[in-house]
């Protein structure tokens, strides 16, 4: 059942980008979220979590180097583990764009900020809101620029609280929380 089901993902086409100009207007064909994808995206900020915990304690024990290279690794095999079990389909026949192949680069970057900042004041909890927080603002910007083929949209003023509370939330967690 698992497999079947791993592999049909894998083998899901990307939909191409829609122009969309204003967050307010919403198109026919838009995909909307399910009760599924919220827990797979609350499993994987928990999974985050306890990755970042992990590689800080291999930073503490090695260096940000073998904090980085360790998970990318183990990754790596298990993603070719999974090719061999699974054999997905390609799902297109064209070449994905260069920028494409930076998610490696970036990601192990981002191990090793991450690792080096949970080991200070931030400790696990700071370091995690402040990379939300990141992620949500650089979120924002690729949605006003249309960045990676990505439907170009104006952020609500929903999208602007959200980032607001999360800020907020995170500044309460590094200065007010724990031994602060």
């Amino acid at each position: 059942m698992w497999r079947r089901f791993l592999s049909h993902m894998l083998a899901r086409p990307i939909a191409p980008p829609r122009k969309i100009r204003d967050a307010g207007v919403m198109e026919k064909n838009t995909l909307s979220p399910k009760s599924f994808h919220f827990v797979t995206a609350f499993g994987a900020g928990g999974l985050l979590t306890l990755m970042v915990l992990c590689n800080g304690t291999l930073a503490i024990h090695g260096s940000l180097f073998f904090a980085s290279w360790v998970p990318h690794i183990a990754g790596s095999v298990v993603a070719l583990i999974l090719l061999l079990a699974l054999r997905p389909k390609r799902a297109s026949k064209t070449r994905p764009p260069l920028w494409a192949y930076l998610g490696g680069i970036s990601g192990g970057v981002t191990v090793m900020l991450t690792s080096a900042t949970m080991n200070t004041a931030l400790a696990l909890s700071g370091t995690i809101a402040l990379g939300l927080a990141g992620q949500v603002l650089f979120s924002l910007f690729a949605d006003i620029r249309g960045l990676f083929g990505l439907p170009q949209r104006m952020p609500s003023g929903q999208d602007y609280l959200s980032l607001t509370l999360i800020i907020i939330g995170s500044l309460v967690l590094i200065f007010f929380g724990g031994n602060a």
